[in-house]
């Protein structure tokens, strides 16, 4: 008999792109862990609604990638949720400029981008790798503030490190595209009186072109050779053993 499966996307009411990296093909013919680890777009001003799900899904740790700027501007996970340690781990210093708008809509662009971090965001991937990779900090969510770019670099990496084909990483990076445009509705209801800038970043928000993914991953690849030669690189290999005995199970 078939097993129900959860839902990839947890509803939120403060939320539109929190999703379980659960299900998903890996390693000697294994699965990746249903509940156990998530990815998100901005966690900082949740409803009371949002928290009775955080605490239905048992998370213990919050991996926020957002720049310093971010997070004094528009806050960080609230601190009187009990239970939940928060982690402030920046994947860059700066964000996307105005320069830099009309070239988001070129996968190659993106891609360069995101492989950026992987040097930018050195010590705070380490980190993070070191933090998930000890099954009493599971489960975690890791977010910034849409939930498409930082955090699509580090899904692909902890999936990749886990086995999960690439062509299944691209495809859990576009599943972003149905939250995207809620939440430029949000950011213009959020920023009214900065309606002009909320439209010019629009094409960032909204750009989530497979080709991007594949070229982070080529990326990847062309620089390390594989995911574990990567893990060897990062001096993480003993976590992403750790992260593949609690995140992975047989099919």
């Amino acid at each position: 008999m078939a097993v129900a499966q959860p839902p990839r996307h947890v509803e939120f009411e403060t939320c539109c792109n929190f999703r379980d990296l659960g299900g998903y093909p890996a390693a000697d013919g294994r699965r990746t862990r249903w509940r156990r680890l998530f990815r998100a777009d901005g966690l900082t001003r949740l409803s009371a609604g949002d928290r009775a799900v955080l605490r239905s899904l048992g998370v213990r740790n919050i991996i926020d990638l957002r720049t310093e700027l971010e997070v004094e501007s528009r806050g960080r996970f609230p601190e009187d949720v009990e239970g939940v340690a928060y982690h402030h781990l920046p994947l860059t210093d700066t964000l996307p400029g105005a320069e830099d708008v009309p070239d988001w809509g070129q996968p190659s662009f993106v891609a360069r981008r995101y492989a950026s971090y992987l040097d930018g965001g050195g010590a705070s991937l380490r980190a993070a790798l070191d933090l998930l990779g000890d099954p009493g900090n599971l489960p975690a969510v890791f977010h910034c503030s849409v939930g498409k770019d930082r955090t699509g670099v580090l899904a692909a990496v902890v999936l990749g490190l886990l086995g999960v084909p690439d062509e299944v990483i691209v495809e859990d990076y576009v599943l972003s595209s149905v939250a995207m445009a809620r939440i430029l509705e949000r950011l213009q209801e959020e920023y009214r009186d900065a309606a002009e800038t909320v439209a010019r970043f629009a094409p960032v928000i909204l750009s989530v072109e497979p080709a991007s993914m594949e070229g982070f991953l080529e990326a990847v690849h062309g620089r390390f050779g594989s995911f574990d030669a990567m893990a060897e690189a990062l001096g993480r290999t003993a976590a992403v053993e750790r992260l593949r005995g609690d995140l992975l199970e047989p099919a």
